[in-house]
């Protein structure tokens, strides 16, 4: 796996205009079985990879904090709202709550786990969000997590391949 993610970026990169342009032109003709097929993808994807051999998207990126994510995880901590976000959270460029440091101050490193898993962030338990409803929407931030989540990625280059656009020039690879 340690292999795959140093590859990651650079295999992401590659394919980065290619995924732009494919999003682009399914944006102008978005089938509307597409919601079902990403699900399908998604499952399938993830019937055989486990994010605890990965553990990548905790080591390197954050995500963002809702104020109900802050609220039940504060309790859980059996921490004041004000004393989490002063000790875990900052607010990005986007004016977004986001934790202050990477790797996640939740995660344990040892054996790729969330210690606070059960009250996670919303935005946690839906990553690499390639399930969700009117995907369509999310293809900026699905293009961004190929580079972070190998099962994104995945996700991404099989759906290039079961839905080839018109104009699309991807090689079936065996």
């Amino acid at each position: 796996m340690e292999k795959r993610l140093q590859e990651l970026p650079k295999l992401a990169q590659e394919a980065k205009k290619e995924s732009e342009k494919y999003f682009a032109r399914l944006k102008k003709r978005t089938p509307k079985r597409l919601d079902y097929l990403m699900q399908e993808l998604h499952d399938k994807e993830f019937e055989k990879t486990d994010c605890l051999t990965c553990g990548n998207c905790c080591k390197t990126t954050s995500p963002i904090f809702t104020d109900t994510d802050v609220e039940r995880i504060s309790k859980s901590l059996k921490m004041k709202v004000a004393a989490f976000q002063d000790q875990y959270l900052e607010r990005d460029e986007d004016d977004f709550m986001v934790l202050k440091t990477a790797p996640c101050s939740f995660f344990d490193e040892s054996d790729n786990t969330c210690f606070i898993y059960n009250v996670r962030p919303k935005a946690c338990a839906e990553y690499p969000h390639t399930n969700r409803k009117k995907f369509i929407g999310i293809t900026d931030l699905t293009i961004a997590n190929t580079a972070v989540c190998p099962a994104a990625y995945n996700i991404v280059e099989k759906l290039k391949e079961v839905l080839p656009l018109e104009g699309n020039k991807k090689v079936r690879r065996s």
